[in-house]
């Protein structure tokens, strides 16, 4: 006979950091009251920075929430080394979408780049916010420690991509299994709607990244850091 295997509490909390005592403010009491829970439930907090534990509801009324400290949770759905998403400045909500996906995909951290044929040029401050807000909320949902920091935007020729950096490239005829090892970390770089041109591909190259193919299709600037991801993260698993 076989142990049954540990149900660990189905809700989640973000803290600042695991301490044998945490305090939440109003905000986050609000959010427990919504979810029915109660002193005495236990949930599952976790920092940002891969650290995840049980906790306790010592107290909770409608102005903050104490929890105490549990056993630590081991097991966090990372990927081997970290991977960073490097994508060119989208129009409208698409960043958000890239954020999400790039989140539930394993990334430790998403930079936004200015290049040349970029749909935008700059975002404001509070469009960071909301980006990394997003990303809070969904390693949340996939149940990641982990909540990649959304950087603000660089120039592409300013950007210093670290380990194994894969370039999208349609026309290509590397794949992504052919340069993936998972024994260093990995960047990934996708370009605007119209992609990125041939003299930034050639200067990332001659810099040492790899021009990877997506397949025979021509994907959205949008999807194609996903599917980037998603084939580099299945590699990883």
């Amino acid at each position: 006979m076989t142990d049954a295997p540990l149900r660990l509490p189905r809700h989640r909390l973000r803290v600042d950091a695991l301490t044998d005592t945490m305090i939440l403010g109003p905000g986050e009491a609000r959010h427990l009251h919504v979810l029915r829970l109660n002193a005495g439930d236990t949930v599952r907090v976790f920092d940002g920075r891969g650290a995840e534990a049980l906790a306790e509801i010592a107290e909770l009324n409608e102005v903050r929430a104490v929890l105490n400290l549990g056993d630590a949770i081991e097991g966090a759905a990372e990927t081997p080394w970290p991977l960073t998403v490097a994508v060119a400045l989208l129009k409208a909500d698409k960043l958000s979408d890239v954020v999400r996906a790039a989140t539930e995909l394993g990334a430790a951290q998403i930079q936004l780049l200015v290049t040349a044929r970029a749909d935008v040029r700059e975002i404001g401050d509070q469009k960071l916010v909301r980006l990394n807000r997003v990303a809070q909320e969904a390693a949340k949902q996939s149940r990641r420690a982990v909540v990649p920091p959304v950087l603000a935007p660089v120039p592409l020729a300013r950007f210093q991509p670290g380990g194994l950096t894969l370039v999208a490239q349609p026309g290509s005829a590397v794949r992504v299994s052919d340069v993936v090892t998972w024994d260093a970390p990995v960047t990934i770089i996708t370009g605007p709607e119209g992609g990125l041109t041939d003299a930034e591909v050639q200067t990332l190259v001659q810099g040492g990244a790899h021009a990877v193919t997506l397949g025979p299709r021509i994907l959205r600037a949008e999807t194609a850091p996903v599917a980037l991801l998603g084939a580099i993260a299945a590699l990883g698993l």
